[in-house]
């Protein structure tokens, strides 16, 4: 089948990507991309942020590709534009284009979304995807195939919602292909504005912590998994190879809950004697000047701290599981 992979269109206005200056690769499309791919479907990413994409242009650009599927990813703050965008797939190229979303948003508000698009993909997406596709392919849009395909939500005849059981996370992380990037345009990634040479890697998912304002330990799990160092490693060296990387940031939320694992990685790295510098997110009691010094001394150059309040109540509070001693 073709498919189409897109945030949604005009959402480089949004706060969220005005202040922070950041353009950044939608790595979870490029992930089930990458799955689709390998299982002979065609697809076609649109990074609407970061090509400053609005809703006329984003739709001649849907419509020229002509898919089967369209498939869009939403956040909280991008699901209004997310479901205009669903709804202007079927005014423009008509009912048969089966619109599907994904992300965070939807997984949760499954409900709402399908007020406005086919078929809701929950959770982790790469093989929810893969089935649904092709059970698509097969079948058309069968409810009673659906029906028979972990993870995902759609209307049942009558117009209910029908929520399938949630399938198991990915217990081995290598076993997926790296990120469709040649889909990705991956000279217009920048990091605050600076027009560096940036790749965004995945090492880990998951959070142990459940606090209450984050969807991470709802969405990829309360367990880390973890990738292997070396294909890790494997990862960067063919970044830095083809797309001459300088700076990798990992979008791990906490790459450094477990010692042992970042610090295998970094001497990997060091082994393969890669010229990079990277960045990465911690918590302030997984860090000691020890870790902090050995980090600094191997490449790190920033470290993203979710400090969120100077309150031990409103820590409590939010399930950060901090006190204050270690602010």
């Amino acid at each position: 089948m073709k498919v189409l992979l897109t945030l949604p269109p005009d959402i480089h206005r949004l706060e969220i990507y005005r202040v922070t200056g950041m353009k950044a690769p939608p790595l979870g499309l490029a992930y089930i991309a990458a799955v689709l791919e390998k299982h002979g479907h065609k697809v076609k990413i649109i990074d609407t942020p970061t090509l400053e994409m609005g809703f006329r242009e984003w739709i001649n650009e849907v419509r020229s590709w002509k898919p089967d599927v369209v498939g869009i990813s939403m956040l909280t703050p991008t699901a209004p534009k997310g479901y205009a965008a669903a709804k202007l797939i079927k005014e423009e190229l008509g009912e048969d284009v089966i619109v599907i979303a994904g992300g965070p948003h939807v997984t949760f508000m499954y409900t709402e979304a399908l007020n406005n698009v086919d078929i809701v993909v929950r959770g982790e997406g790469e093989y929810t995807t893969l089935e649904l596709v092709n059970a698509l392919e097969k079948h058309g849009f069968n409810r009673d195939a659906l029906a028979k395909i972990r993870g995902i939500a759609f209307r049942d005849r009558s117009g209910r919602v029908t929520v399938t059981p949630s399938r198991p996370f990915i217990e081995n992380l290598d076993e997926l292909p790296w990120p469709a990037r040649h889909l990705l345009p991956m000279d217009r990634y920048t990091l605050f504005g600076k027009p560096i040479r940036v790749a965004h890697v995945m090492a880990s998912r998951g959070c142990p912590y459940g606090c209450v304002f984050c969807i991470t330990s709802y969405f990829w799990g309360r367990r880390l998994r973890f990738r292997s160092h070396e294909n890790v490693a494997d990862e960067i060296e063919l970044l830095v190879d083809k797309y001459k990387v300088k700076q990798i940031v990992f979008t791990d939320d906490e790459l450094t809950a477990n010692r042992r694992f970042v610090m295998g990685l970094v001497e990997e790295l060091k082994r393969r004697g890669l010229d990079i510098v990277f960045a990465c997110g911690s918590r302030v009691d997984h860090v000691d000047r020890e870790l902090l010094e050995y980090l600094y001394k191997n490449g790190c150059v920033a470290l993203y701290f979710g400090v969120e309040s100077a309150s031990q109540e409103t820590l409590n509070y939010i399930g950060k599981k901090l006190s204050l001693i270690h602010i």
